[in-house]
């Protein structure tokens, strides 16, 4: 792993308290998804908000499900930060 694998992993053990090894399991389940599938994104979804012990709203989970389905997710970490904050 390099550096900057291992620092997005520790912070995003920070910020959310997921296991990093939890969060390859979870890479791996999905690396074959159909992610233009809305039943698939919003199983992994909730699995991810479940895993974070985060609540989430029918209406985050819904904007969250639909940048994904219709590829129109943020590029830059700032606006990706802020869709999941909303």
């Amino acid at each position: 792993m390099n550096n900057f694998q291992k620092g997005m992993f520790d912070k995003i053990q920070k910020n959310s308290n997921i296991n990093p090894e939890d969060v390859l399991k979870v890479a791996d389940s999905v690396k074959n998804a159909n992610f233009s599938d809305e039943r698939t994104v919003r199983g992994l979804v909730r699995h991810l908000a479940k895993m974070a012990d985060k609540p989430m709203t029918k209406e985050k989970e819904d904007k969250i499900v639909q940048a994904i389905v219709n590829n129109k997710m943020p590029g830059d970490m700032q606006s990706l930060n802020h869709l999941f904050k909303k």
